[in-house]
């Protein structure tokens, strides 16, 4: 990859006032020389670096723009290497001809995410650092953006190498104790040991719990919306989002299949799925949307149990907060007692509170009611104490698995010790814990982890 120059259109396809054609390799500036003519008369290879020069852009041996470039030497660019970014004014075809003389003086088209993929590969951005990148081009909410700043600043990074060099200084010092068992040259007492290895413990245990706001911030919260029929499951659904996304009518079964919608709250984004009414049918086409329904929950992370809070509860009812008790334990459940608008049935609400640790009654046809299960999901989701410019969040699953495989052999290396094995035995769990550090940001990441990552990412950053 790192053998070849590439270039790419930066800027959104689509009508602008200005397009950015961007190229990076040990080429990039004699490429772009036969490209773009600085009007100052220097050659765009004795331009100084970092410096917008203005110049006419050459396609098929005549000019087609004016515009400006700047040259970057390496390794003092965003990846690492000689780059040139030269700006046009933004028509659709007028970027693609830029792109296409600078691909007919040598450069190869970049794949997606390729440039962050160069800063990350010439030692540019960490890992994390790398995620952050997509993570503030996807974002669509305010607090998306923060969580992302927060590691494009390194505040993970910084947590992950310093957890890291502790790692790697407890197995240095069992590193000594096995070459010398006899002499004890280990500078570290057993006990010491013990104690830095319950201080790693705790801060990847900080770690491991942000990631229930991290990851509801970044990646949203699966959320399954369920009930009998005509409970008024499609109205919630409409009320949450603000528009009617669900068709509503009387009667009941109107949804046969899942509806998949996203919804921003203040702080989280929710994954919404409206699911069919879950009752027993003859109906070969319903039955399908229960099992569906039935299959949602199952995935969800947050089950919003739909009643209908206007009428006593049915057999249907009672079986979907059985199903629930038995097997949503592990997940967030909030009964939303429904139609409040209209008479409530006590003896249905005392019910329903007696089965939920959560309830939350409202009126999704009259649109009220709404704030207050927001917050209430808010609440189960996000940390009112973490400062992302303070503190390191983990954000996806993949850096949550690398915390938690690192604090479990942390957790087997501190058990071996208090059972009386010597250092020797612990280190080899301590070197596993190294290893699951080092996942975490990029010193032992895997080929294919890191080709996932950024085949998330745009063509052109």
């Amino acid at each position: 990859m790192l053998g070849k120059t590439i270039a790419a259109i930066s800027t959104p396809y689509g009508r602008g006032g200005v397009a950015m054609i961007r190229v990076s390799g040990q080429e990039a500036i004699n490429i772009c020389e036969k490209v773009f003519l600085p009007k100052n008369g220097i050659k765009l290879s004795k331009q100084k670096p970092r410096m917008a020069v203005y110049g006419e852009i050459i396609y098929q041996n005549a000019v087609i723009d004016d515009g400006i470039a700047t040259i970057y030497k390496a390794p003092a660019s965003y990846t690492g290497e000689e780059a040139v970014e030269i700006f046009c004014h933004g028509g659709i075809q007028l970027a693609r001809n830029v792109l296409g003389a600078v691909i007919i003086a040598g450069a190869d088209y970049a794949e997606a995410g390729e440039f962050t993929q160069r800063a990350f590969l010439n030692g540019k951005i960490s890992l994390t650092e790398a995620e952050s990148v997509i993570n503030l081009i996807d974002a669509v909410t305010d607090e998306q953006i923060k969580l992302a700043a927060s590691h494009r600043r390194g505040i993970l990074s910084a947590t992950a190498d310093k957890l890291y060099k502790k790692i790697l200084s407890l197995v240095s010092s069992t590193y000594a104790y096995i070459d010398y068992p006899d002499e004890d040259l280990t500078d570290i007492p057993c006990d010491e040991l013990k104690t830095q290895l319950c201080e790693i413990s705790a801060e990847l245990d900080k770690l491991e719990k942000s990631y229930k706001t991290g990851h509801a911030v970044n990646e949203g919260i699966k959320t399954a919306i369920v009930g009998k029929p005509n409970a008024g499951k499609s109205s919630l659904l409409n009320s949450i989002i603000g528009e009617n996304r669900a068709i509503v009518t009387e009667i009941a079964g109107t949804t046969r299949d899942t509806i998949e919608e996203s919804v921003k709250l203040e702080h989280i984004i929710l994954r919404l799925s409206d699911t069919a009414g879950i009752r027993d049918t003859s109906d070969s086409v319903e039955k399908i949307g229960v099992e569906r329904a039935y299959e949602k929950m199952d995935e969800a992370e947050l089950v919003l149990c739909v009643f209908d809070g206007s009428m006593p509860l049915c057999a249907e009812d009672k079986a979907l907060i059985e199903y629930i008790k038995t097997n949503c334990t592990a997940k967030k459940c909030i009964a939303v007692i429904n139609k409040s608008d209209l008479d409530l049935n006590q003896d249905t609400y005392n019910q329903i509170c007696k089965e939920f640790e959560t309830t939350v009654t409202l009126s999704a046809k009259e649109d009220s009611g709404k704030e207050k299960l927001f917050d209430v999901i808010e609440g189960f989701f996000i940390n009112g104490d973490i400062d992302y410019s303070q503190s390191a969040v983990i954000a996806n699953a993949r850096q949550y698995t690398a915390v938690r495989k690192a604090k479990e052999y942390v957790t087997r290396a501190l058990s071996s010790l208090e059972q009386g094995f010597t250092q020797d035995i612990a280190g080899m769990d301590l070197e596993n814990a190294l290893g699951a550090v080092g996942e975490l940001d990029s010193r032992s990441v895997g080929e294919d982890v890191v080709r996932d990552i950024f085949g998330r990412f745009c063509v052109g950053k």
